[in-house]
């Protein structure tokens, strides 16, 4: 018997982020702004809004090399605000081109990712880990699923899309599962009466597979050639800027 896939909406659990633009201590800037919507929760390893809980927007900003603001979430706030938002979202950063992102699709599940892979290496290593705060991070993934999550389900998904991650890096040529200083963000449907939400995103489940292999294309693609230019690669819209 042939299994039955769960139903997905035509229209893209998170649309095409929009590009911002700015001026920071003389250099041109970019962000990528996705707006959610209304009951949507994510689970986030974000400087701006991490954790668990319904957001609404999600910012990815590029920030100077060399970045070296000791309140990165504040900052965050701020730009979150001179863009007119209000309400909870997820704010990341990142000193890489945000405007290079890739973008991959999988039945429903929407991967965009932005990434520098010029610091990175491997999780496990001797020596202590650094003190404070870390430099903003190279590869940010975002991904959507177009169902409700549990919270366990949430945090599988976070490990599915790392999983993913890593498997798209060594698969790329690099000798490495990431930066020091990655982010993820999981956007979903939040769990509502008469709605199913599903408790598994591991990479052999509906979910969780189809977001395994969005993040893996993405990821890749990201990477591709330095990122820019690479097979796969979209660009947002361009803005006049905040």
């Amino acid at each position: 018997m042939t299994a039955v896939l769960p139903p997905y909406p035509a229209t893209p659990a998170l649309p095409a982020p929009r590009r911002l633009t700015r001026t920071e201590d003389g250099e041109r800037l970019n962000a990528l702004l996705w707006a959610a919507g209304p009951g949507r929760r994510a689970i986030s390893s974000a400087v701006l809004g991490g954790g668990i809980g319904e957001r609404a927007w999600i910012l990815n900003a590029q920030v100077a090399h060399g970045y070296r603001r000791t309140d990165p979430e504040r900052h965050l706030a701020s730009l979150a605000a001179d863009a007119g938002l209000s309400g909870p979202g997820v704010g990341l950063m990142t000193a890489a081109d945000v405007s290079a992102y890739a973008h991959a699709r999988d039945a429903g599940v929407e991967a965009f990712v932005t990434a520098g892979v010029d610091v990175r290496g491997w999780a496990a290593r001797p020596g202590e880990g650094a003190a404070g705060a870390p430099e903003p991070g190279t590869i940010n993934v975002v991904v959507a699923v177009p169902a409700a999550l549990t919270d366990a389900a949430l945090v599988n998904a976070v490990a599915t899309a790392t999983e993913a991650k890593v498997q798209a890096l060594v698969e790329s040529g690099h000798d490495c599962s990431g930066t020091p200083t990655d982010a993820v963000c999981v956007i979903a449907d939040a769990p509502a009466r008469g709605r199913e939400a599903y408790a598994f995103a591991g990479p052999r489940s509906r979910w969780g597979a189809r977001l395994a292999r969005a993040v893996h294309r993405a990821v890749r693609d990201a990477v591709a050639d330095g990122g820019p230019g690479g097979s796969g690669v979209t660009h947002g819209t361009p803005l006049p800027g905040y």
